[in-house]
C-alpha cells in the first residue's frame, strides 16, 4: 500500500479545464491498473477513468472526449486532465487502483467546483 496524495482541483466555470495530479508515496509500476474515482454530494464515489501500467485507457461515458488520464510511473504520479468542465463534474476526485484488493487507504481528494 502506499499513501496517495491528490491536487490540482479548484472551481471554475463551464468549458473551463483543470488538470488533477495524483501523487503515490511508493511505487505504482506494480499496479497495472489505476483509476480515478469522484464522489458528488451525496451520491457513492464512481470510477470515472483507469489506466493500465502499459497506458490502455478507459473512460466513463459523460467524460469520454473531455478528460484524459494518464500516468508516470517513474514520478508514482497519475493524472487527470479535465477540458470543458461541466457543472455535472462538480465532484471531490480521488485516485487509487482500479481493484479494490490492491486499492491503499484513500486520500483527501480534491475537490472540483464547476459553475453554469
Amino acid at each position: 500500500q502506499v499513501q496517495l496524495v491528490e491536487s490540482g482541483g479548484g472551481a471554475v466555470q463551464a468549458g473551463g479545464s483543470l488538470r488533477l495530479s495524483c501523487a503515490a508515496s511508493g511505487s505504482i509500476s506494480r499496479i497495472n491498473f489505476m483509476a480515478w474515482y469522484r464522489q458528488a454530494p451525496g451520491k457513492q464515489r464512481d470510477v470515472v477513468a483507469s489506466i493500465t501500467s502499459g497506458g490502455s485507457t478507459n473512460y466513463v461515458d459523460s467524460v469520454k472526449g473531455r478528460f484524459t488520464i494518464s500516468r508516470d510511473n517513474a514520478k508514482n504520479t497519475v493524472y487527470l486532465q479535465m477540458n470543458n468542465l461541466k457543472p455535472e463534474d462538480t465532484a471531490v476526485y480521488y485516485c487509487n487502483a482500479l481493484y479494490p484488493v490492491l486499492q491503499s487507504p484513500w486520500g483527501q481528494g480534491t475537490q472540483v467546483t464547476v459553475s453554469s
